[in-house]
C-alpha cells in the first residue's frame, strides 16, 4: 500500500492516533499564522425596535356594534378601532395608540349604557309590566 493511497476507513478504527488529526491542525495554525487583514474591519449595527403591542379592541368594537350600540357609540368605537389598525400596521405607534384609546372609552361608554338599558328594561318589565298583566288575568277570570 502506497503513501498516497486514501484511506476508505476514518476514525478510532483506522489506526490513527485520535490525537493525531489536533495535532496536525495546530501545526497547520502555527504554520500559517493568524489571519491577515490590511483593512480596517468595519461593523454595521441594526437596531430593531420591538414592535410595541397596541390594543386595537376590535372585537370589543363589534360586540357593541352588534348588541350595545346606544346612540351609534358601539359603531363609531368600531370605526376608531379600524382607524388605529390601520395606524399600526402603516407603523405609527403614536396615532394608533391614540385612536387605540379612544375606541376603548368609546366601548367603555357602549358597554355602560347598553347594560344599564338592559338592566332597566328588566326592571320596567318586573315591576311594571308583570304586576299590570296579573292583574288584568285576575280580572279576566273571576273563577281562580
Amino acid at each position: 500500500m502506497s503513501r498516497n493511497s486514501q484511506r476508505f476507513f476514518t476514525g478510532p478504527h483506522a489506526g490513527v492516533p485520535p490525537s493525531y488529526e489536533m495535532l496536525k491542525e495546530d501545526h497547520e495554525v502555527a504554520v500559517l499564522g493568524a489571519p491577515q487583514i490590511s483593512a480596517p474591519v468595519t461593523t454595521t449595527v441594526v437596531n430593531i425596535q420591538p414592535e410595541t403591542a397596541v390594543p386595537d379592541h376590535v372585537v370589543w368594537s363589534l360586540f357593541n356594534t352588534l348588541f350595545f350600540n346606544v346612540c351609534c357609540l358601539g359603531f363609531v368605537a368600531f370605526a376608531y378601532s379600524v382607524k388605529s389598525r390601520d395606524r399600526k400596521m402603516v407603523g405609527d405607534v403614536i396615532g394608533a395608540q391614540s385612536y387605540a384609546s379612544t375606541a376603548k372609552c368609546l366601548n367603555i361608554w357602549a358597554l355602560v349604557l347598553g347594560l344599564l338599558g338592559t338592566i332597566g328594561s328588566i326592571v320596567l318589565l318586573v315591576l311594571v309590566v308583570l304586576p299590570v298583566v296579573y292583574q288584568a288575568i285576575t280580572r279576566a277570570s273571576p273563577g281562580w
